[in-house]
């Protein structure tokens, strides 16, 4: 059984940095994840007892956060940004593509275990949109070369550099991460990383190009003053 007395010791290592062991819940079930690919009825049960919760405490929390998988993930977890601005720049077609590369839908697992895809509402990066992550590392700037070249590269083993952050681990090591528990191994890999924040502070350089600021904010007309106290006789 992948919840062994194993798991119990790092669940312990989890829940022994925290004043209340129910603030332990999210690594938890980052741990849960890392043994059995998703948040399963037996990493529910194993969580609530660990912690002290109901079962539809832990399930409650489960199910309301995305990052936790309902079915079991495959060795690496693409992500296709479709939100608004990734989806009119080219993420609609990066998707539709993928979709039709693999044979699988949203949160579905190719059938040799490779891969499981999924449409992302947003991925934080509307920067370098459209974005595409793998085990939520970042590919910039896709366009749908670009993202069935690393899906094709992905299914031949291959592990390629993405734009900005560490190295691709599988998706069981990421959740090991997400975690705290990453060997150090594997951390000083994520340490080595890549990073470009040019896109992100282009607009800061127009402006000082520019010699444009921010107008200062009028506070007194948005809020009151308030008035003083009165001095008690």
């Amino acid at each position: 059984m992948p919840l062994d007395e194993n798991t119990r010791a790092l669940a312990q290592q989890i829940i022994d940095q925290y004043p209340q062991s129910r603030s332990a819940l999210l690594p938890m079930l980052h741990l849960v994840q890392a043994e059995e690919g998703y948040v399963s009825p037996d990493g529910i049960a194993f969580c609530a007892d660990a912690l002290g919760l109901t079962k539809a405490e832990v399930g409650a929390v489960a199910t309301f956060y995305t990052m936790y998988k309902r079915h079991p993930t495959g060795e690496h977890l693409v992500s296709v940004c479709t939100n608004t601005l990734c989806g009119m720049l080219g993420g609609d077609a990066i998707y539709a593509a993928l979709k039709d590369e693999l044979g699988v839908g949203h949160d579905e697992t190719t059938a040799d275990g490779t891969l499981t895809l999924e449409h992302a509402e947003c991925l934080a990066a509307c920067d370098y949109a459209p974005v595409v992550t793998v085990n939520y590392e970042f590919f910039d700037n896709q366009t749908v070369e670009s993202a069935m070249s690393l899906v094709a590269a992905l299914r031949e083993g291959e592990r390629p550099q993405p734009t900005r952050g560490g190295k691709i681990t599988s998706f069981r090591d990421a959740e090991l991460e997400l975690a705290g528990l990453l060997d150090p191994e594997l951390e000083a890999q994520k340490v080595a990383a890549v990073d470009s924040i040019e896109p992100s502070l282009r607009g800061l350089k127009l402006a000082r190009d520019r010699g444009e600021a921010a107008p200062e904010a009028d506070y007194d007309s948005v809020i009151p003053p308030v008035p003083a106290k009165e001095e008690k006789k």
